[in-house]
């Protein structure tokens, strides 16, 4: 199984694997992280087959966003990092350029990712139906970003 993250607040976690594609919304508590429920998530008892790769967007401030916007990323990022190391999943971090040239969005609007999940996988366009789930998007093609990478 590939596991693809989206570590913002309005991000999300997706699981590749042979089955398909499941996908769950960052866990939020009162809009806060919910840490408990975000490593639930992980937990590889839950899991039916092995995880081969975990796939993080790698973060960093991006002009203009404010103080507390790049705390926020920041901490998300680092929360899935010690989660994953944890747990002992392999990581590898991604920046959104490598994935996105892949998946030929670079200088594309955020909304045609949800508009690329759904051309590539027709059978789960209903995982990313809202605007609002731009966070699922990311995270689907991140973990399909992840998989061209080991096979190749």
């Amino acid at each position: 199984m590939i596991i693809g993250i989206d570590p913002g607040k309005t991000g999300a976690i997706a699981f590749v694997n042979k089955n398909g594609i499941e996908v769950i919304d960052t866990p939020l508590n009162k809009g806060d992280y919910d840490i408990d429920e975000m490593s639930d998530i992980l937990d590889e008892s839950t899991f039916s087959e092995e995880v081969e790769r975990v796939f993080i967007e790698k973060v960093h401030s991006m002009p203009g966003q404010g103080v507390a916007s790049m705390f926020n990323f920041g901490m998300g990022y680092g929360i899935w990092l010690g989660i994953c190391s944890a747990f002992k999943y392999p990581v590898t971090l991604v920046t959104p350029q490598e994935w996105k040239k892949e998946m030929n969005l670079i200088s594309k609007p955020k909304d045609d990712a949800r508009a690329k999940v759904m051309k590539l996988f027709p059978k789960h366009s209903l995982l990313v139906p809202r605007k609002k789930d731009i966070g699922r998007a990311d995270a689907i093609l991140i973990a399909e970003y992840g998989k061209r990478k080991l096979l190749k």
